[in-house]
């Protein structure tokens, strides 16, 4: 299993922006997708971006497409969250993800198809 660690989270101004990073570790990242999640007190985690980790095709929630972009460094074996135009409602803990290696899936929106998850970075926007 997979190692993932994510930094970069903080405390910014409506409008303002951060970058997330999320290292992985434990062998060269071989999944097919890493995906960047987030969750608030009380609800569910909900996807917000994934890349597909081989050719760097990507995918967004509609709340935040337009606004943040998700990348990848192979070489680095790190992912990349870059968010801009920063608003209230971004406020909450960020975990990237990884399924098990070989595993594929036409729902990577959905939590249950991830078997590694980081301790996850807290965001807080204020207005």
């Amino acid at each position: 299993q997979v190692q993932l660690v994510e930094s970069g989270g903080g405390l910014v101004q409506a409008g303002g922006s951060l970058r997330l990073s999320c290292a992985a570790s434990g062998r060269t990242f071989s999944s097919s997708v890493l995906a960047w999640f987030r969750q608030v007190p009380g609800k569910e985690r909900e996807f917000v971006a994934h890349i597909a980790w081989a050719i760097g095709i990507t995918n967004y929630a509609d709340s935040v497409r337009d606004r943040f972009t998700i990348s990848r460094d192979v070489a680095k074996n790190t992912a990349y969250l870059q968010m801009n135009g920063l608003k209230p409602e971004d406020t909450a803990v960020y975990y990237c993800a990884a399924p098990r290696q070989g595993y594929w899936s036409s729902s990577w929106y959905d939590a249950g198809q991830y078997e590694s998850w980081g301790q996850g970075t807290q965001v807080t926007v204020s207005s």
